[in-house]
């Protein structure tokens, strides 16, 4: 099978609340399961990051929609390319809901703080990009923080 990947970022043009990323979570289920579409999105406060997988043809059709979805704005594309199997077999969101209660119990719902490391079926490349997606939508937790650098030293 013919199989491509694109990743992009982008901004909401409204901040999106709970039942909006509930439905989103929906419709997005209804129409990449129809689609042959796999993947992982991520959002929080107002910022989203996707990498989806499919045929090309359908991916590319795709991203021209989110492209022109008036709820997107500043949508750029990072990767897009070939790929001899899914990364994501099931389609995925991660979010940082406004109220926890009930999102839970969401199949395909992830917690920011539970979500997997990149599978081993991305280049090394493509996971650090992955990564560095979603450090950049989620920011760094306080536990997992980078410690200070030294200051300078007097020579």
């Amino acid at each position: 099978m013919n199989l491509n990947h694109i990743v992009y970022i982008s901004r909401a043009v409204r901040p999106l609340t709970d039942q909006d990323l509930h439905e989103l979570l929906e419709q997005c289920r209804r129409d990449n399961s129809k689609n042959h579409i796999t993947g992982i999105l991520f959002y929080s406060h107002g910022n989203i990051a996707q990498l989806f997988e499919g045929e090309p043809e359908i991916t590319e059709a795709l991203f021209k929609r989110i492209k022109r979805d008036g709820r997107h704005s500043h949508v750029q594309k990072l990767i897009d390319k070939p790929i001899d199997v899914r990364s994501f077999p099931d389609w995925h969101m991660a979010f940082h809901p406004l109220e926890s209660v009930g999102f839970s119990q969401l199949q395909g719902f992830l917690m920011p703080d539970r979500v997997p490391a990149p599978p081993s079926t991305l280049t090394i490349a493509d996971a650090m990009l992955i990564e560095l997606v979603r450090l950049a939508v989620f920011g760094t937790p306080t536990e997992q923080a980078f410690p200070a650098l030294p200051g300078p030293t007097s020579v």
